[in-house]
């Protein structure tokens, strides 16, 4: 009997290992390598996170602008600013926070981006930061985060807790998850 939980135990030590090694590893290579961020990611849901990378962008005008699910306002606001067209990406993939990252990080990858400024607004920062450690770090692009105030609210740890695990069944097994919530809402 005792054998026969051996396994298990093993193979888990084993995961918390790489997991704990693995990803903080790949963080630091990715930031040593890549000191600046290359990329503007703004976490749609919010217009003042656009306004807020619209000025980053004109202080840095070399970081090209990626748009995860924006506002319908989002186009406005970069015009309105005088950001060039040629220097945003508007991406609709995701539809919650993990598939943010999820749906970017290839992309990113396939450019060789190694670090990413993270936009989002303040009471969401924590749950962003953690998913972005998981699904970012374990792809090697290090994030650097830009919070933006906004509502004065705080996101509950069982909703951080359930997004983390979420990006540890991604990184495990490619998927988020986000097609299940699509299912329930159909039935």
């Amino acid at each position: 009997m005792f054998t026969r939980f051996r396994l298990p135990r093993c193979i888990a030590f084993v995961f918390v290992l790489l997991g704990v090694g693995y990803i903080p590893t790949r963080l630091a290579i990715a930031q040593q390598q890549a000191p600046d961020p290359e990329v503007i990611l703004i976490l749609g849901g919010s217009s003042d996170r656009e306004s807020f990378a619209a000025q980053l962008a004109l202080q840095q005008p070399q970081l090209t602008i990626w748009v995860s699910s924006g506002s319908p306002d989002a186009a406005n606001i970069f015009r309105q600013a005088g950001i060039p067209s040629s220097q945003l990406r508007f991406d609709r993939r995701a539809t919650d926070t993990v598939t943010n990252f999820t749906t970017t990080v290839s992309d990113f990858k396939r450019r060789g981006i190694q670090h990413v400024y993270v936009v989002t607004s303040d009471y969401h920062m924590d749950r962003a930061s953690a998913i972005a450690t998981i699904v970012l770090g374990s792809q090697g692009i290090a994030f650097t985060p830009l919070s933006v105030s906004g509502e004065h609210r705080q996101e509950s740890q069982l909703r951080v807790l359930r997004d983390v695990g979420r990006s540890v069944v991604w990184l495990v097994t490619g998927r988020t998850g986000a097609s299940l919530k699509r299912r329930s809402l159909t039935r």
